[in-house]
């Protein structure tokens, strides 16, 4: 019976250490999946976390350029208030002009707008008082120029209008200086803003 008992118990033995090896193998496997896993998750944490880290630096970038977006636009719109307020000095100044150097202003844009032949349309405060004045000054400041005072009047705040037949040159102030600035704001600019 000892015979039957030492081999019992070696297959025991046996089977036990098969047991422990093939745990230890298990344990193993197990380990080695278990890393990997662990690897694949910090992997897609690390690489969540580095979308995240850009979608964030994104999102700051086009709020600072959304806001350096806005902050151009009013600068813009104080800098077009300026030019505005700049030609509108530029009106009042005119049209506050003494009378002689008013009427002197006027000549030189009706010499200067027209062909020498037309009729000089004024308001009739203007008429009345500086219109004889105006046609000889442009008539002076043009060579062989043949303005003449038009009976005509017209609600101006400032300025003349040129009248050969059926067509009319609008030289109000407010016009002239409106064309004036598509030209000059540049200019007008470099000045307010130097």
């Amino acid at each position: 019976m000892k015979g039957l008992e030492k081999i019992t118990d070696r297959i025991r033995a046996d089977a036990a250490a098969e047991i422990e090896s093939i745990r230890a193998e298990g344990n193993a496997k197990a380990a080695e999946v278990t890393a990997s896993y662990k690897a694949q998750a910090e992997k897609i944490a690390a690489d969540e976390a580095q979308r995240s880290a850009q979608a964030a630096q994104t999102l700051l970038e086009r709020r600072q350029s959304g806001d350096e977006m806005d902050k151009g636009k009013a600068m813009l719109a104080a800098k077009q208030a300026c030019i505005d307020e700049a030609f509108a000095r530029a009106e009042a100044q005119l049209k506050a002009l003494p009378r002689d150097e008013y009427a002197q202003v006027l000549a030189k844009i009706a010499a200067a707008s027209g062909a020498g032949d037309e009729e000089v349309i004024l308001s009739a405060a203007d008429a009345a008082e500086l219109g004889e004045t105006v046609v000889r000054r442009a008539n002076e400041l043009k060579s062989g120029a043949k303005f003449t005072l038009s009976k005509e009047t017209r609600e101006l705040d400032g300025g003349l209008v040129l009248k050969k037949g059926a067509v009319e040159l609008n030289c109000a102030f407010a016009t002239q200086l409106r064309l004036l600035r598509q030209t000059m704001a540049a200019d007008v600019a470099a000045i307010l803003f130097s």
